[in-house]
């Protein structure tokens, strides 16, 4: 048997080997290479000059025009001819019979076929006895190549509970058909109504396409925006059609994090980041049509693929709760599962909508979005901010876990302005607020002392702060679908830096994700997790809204995140449990009797730290700004950041709380 399939294979390679051997040679005869010349000027596009290679009744612009919407009709590239055989004719012996296989891409994929056609030899040498069938076989000058294309659908985007945030829908094309207008259609008030020009509607009515019965489209607009189409049916000659369009119906509250398509092509928020997953491949047939239209052959055939749908973490009921708190502050929000990372908002405010991207604005309209002062394009979520106060947790986590203070070690009273020594000449950390209790970790979180962490820092030392605050992820990028500003801390290159750095000033920036990742260790025994997006099967099922994770107590003395087995750590024990109970604890107490007491919901436990960070030039300056945060997580999973720029004379952080308690009421 074994030498029987050697002789096979031996067989195989000679048989190989000769046919390679006839068609090499066939390849090289003068018909041939005749036939090969006539393809190559094809695949140059010189169609023109094909017409010297030819020999028939057909008129060299007939001709010219026949084969060039043919063949840049299918889109043909990458033509590849090979000659297979040379037959002399039976009844004329200067004509040959050469077979020969094309290949070429189209818009319907690869079309490979086999023909077979005349050429005669000629004074200047051999010609092709051309009809349409040297373009395809099956094809007569009378019949039609046809392209058939086939469109696909964009995948949809979905929250967690499989509601769309994205995704194609209709919409309205609102225009004017010629032979319908008369002396009572009122163009300034159609322009008016649709945000353009006069101009532009009378350009577009002039254009060579037009005829009296050809609909003119002149802008999309929403389907639910009744009472403008009311207005504007009332115009003689208009007319309002259904279109396909991409759609984003949370508008302004999901459109920065969904971004917006164009033309099947992400280019902002997540329509970008998985733009190669929601995108689909267009299908496309080519056939030949006989004179009638009847189909005769199907010559290639490129299946449609629908684009893939993306299930997100999102839960719109808290992406909308979270948007219409301040949707009309400059900020952002993130709320996260911090059992498994998953993450339930992404708000950044103000917004715009996407909607009206995908429908087409005007250029004053654009410029408007571009120019605006509160920047609503601009995504807040992914930059980075001063935490102010909403840093001291991360300080005294640090500050325990190397050892430079116990959280029950009394730092002193120092008033409301205190200075390491002298060499601080007119620098001094102030706080706001006095307390007669020891100077703790927990009073100083409770109270928001700045005198407290900035000794804190201190104690704790530049190289061991920097360390720890590496360990929490600074100047770190972090894994995410989107991309996320680092966070940062500067150089610290001073005491009063140092000191400063320690209730969350000087150069320190943080990033409102990884803020949240930060938090999640302190209400999940010390583990940060990794933020996550997309839900799969594997995800944690937890019912947070309806607080039915109820194992996870924040007044107990532990906290375990075994309720999923697929839960991805960022960092694991970044601190001790004990360390992660200690700062939780002192947390709730801040919403229990200290600065975060206005985010308090009855029945409830919640831990929380207010921030507000000064932004101004020199420590005597009174025209700076401030920025809010305030941070938070309740007993059943929901872990709650959000950022305000521009408080200082909204109540500072304090302007945020009621806003934030909403979402744990």
């Amino acid at each position: 048997m074994k030498k029987f399939l050697i002789a096979l294979l031996c067989i195989l390679i000679i048989a190989g080997i000769v046919i390679g051997i006839i068609v090499y040679k066939a390849n090289q005869t003068e018909p041939s290479i005749a036939l090969k010349d006539y393809f190559e000027k094809l695949s140059n596009g010189e169609y023109e000059a094909m017409y010297d290679y030819v020999i028939t009744d057909t008129s060299k612009e007939d001709f010219v025009n026949r084969i060039k919407n043919i063949y840049e009709g299918i889109e043909a590239k990458n033509i590849a001819t090979t000659v297979l055989t040379n037959v002399e004719d039976e009844d004329n012996s200067s004509i040959i019979n050469v077979t020969y296989n094309n290949s070429m891409d189209t818009i319907a994929g690869n079309m490979s076929f086999m023909n077979t056609v005349k050429l005669q030899k000629q004074d200047e040498g051999y010609k092709i006895l051309w009809n349409s069938s040297v373009i395809f076989p099956d094809l007569k000058d009378e019949y039609k190549v046809r392209v058939s294309t086939l469109d696909s659908t964009r995948g949809a985007i979905y929250d967690r509970n499989d509601i769309a945030i994205a995704k194609d829908g209709e919409a309205n094309s609102v225009g004017l058909v010629p032979g319908k207008i008369d002396d009572t259609t009122d163009l300034g008030k159609l322009a008016e109504l649709l945000g353009i020009t006069e101009d532009t509607i009378n350009n577009a009515l002039s254009a060579s396409y037009v005829q009296e019965d050809t609909f003119v489209p002149l802008r999309k607009i929403s389907k639910d925006e009744q009472d403008l189409k009311n207005q504007l049916l009332q115009i003689k000659g208009v007319l309002i059609t259904d279109i396909n369009a991409r759609i984003y119906p949370y508008k302004e509250a999901t459109s920065i994090l969904t971004g917006y398509a164009q033309d099947d092509e992400g280019k902002t928020g997540l329509e970008y980041a998985y733009n190669d997953r929601l995108k689909g491949e267009d299908g496309a047939e080519i056939y030949i049509t006989d004179e009638s239209g009847n189909k005769i052959k199907t010559l290639a055939t490129k299946e449609v693929k629908n684009g893939e749908n993306i299930k997100t973490t999102i839960d719109i009921n808290i992406q909308q709760k979270l948007y219409n708190e301040f949707k009309d502050d400059e900020g952002a929000s993130v709320a996260m599962n911090y059992n498994t990372g998953e993450v339930l908002a992404l708000v950044s405010t103000p917004s715009y909508d996407a909607n009206d991207i995908t429908l087409g604005v005007t250029d004053a309209e654009w410029n408007e979005l571009q120019n605006n002062e509160k920047k609503p394009m601009f995504n807040r979520y992914l930059a980075t901010y001063v935490p102010g106060s909403s840093l001291k947790p991360v300080v005294g986590a640090i500050g325990l876990k190397y050892n430079s203070f116990t959280a029950d070690d009394d730092f002193g009273t120092s008033g409301t302005r205190w200075q390491n020594d002298s060499s601080w000449e007119d620098l001094y950390v102030t706080t706001l607020t006095t307390y007669s209790s020891p100077a703790n970790l927990k009073n100083a979180l409770i109270y928001s002392d700045n005198i407290y962490f900035a000794k804190a820092a201190l104690k704790i030392g530049r190289s061991n702060l920097q360390k720890g605050l590496d360990e929490f992820g600074f100047n770190d990028k972090i894994r995410f679908v989107q991309d996320v500003s680092k966070s940062s801390y500067g150089s610290m290159d001073s005491d009063a830096a140092i000191a400063n750095s320690g209730y969350g000033q000087d150069q320190m920036l943080v990033n409102p994700i990884h803020m949240a990742m930060i938090y999640s260790s302190f209400a999940n025994g010390g583990n940060m997790v990794m933020p996550v997006l997309e839900r799969s099967s594997s995800n944690s099922s937890t019912n947070i809204i309806n607080g039915t994770n109820s194992s996870n107590n924040l007044s107990s003395s532990s906290n375990s995140s075994s309720n999923s087995t697929s839960v991805k750590y960022y960092k694991e024990n970044v601190i001790s449990s004990e360390i992660a109970n200690t700062i939780k604890q002192d947390l709730i107490a801040v919403v229990e009797t200290g600065t975060g007491r206005e985010a308090k919901v009855e029945g409830k436990t919640i831990a929380g730290k207010t921030g507000t960070a000064e932004i101004k030039e020199t420590q005597q300056d009174e025209n700076g700004t401030e920025i809010g945060w305030f941070n938070a997580f309740d007993e059943d999973g929901l872990l709650v950041v959000s950022m305000c720029e521009n408080v200082k004379d909204k109540g500072g952080s304090h302007y945020l709380l009621p806003k934030v308690r909403t979402v744990f009421e």
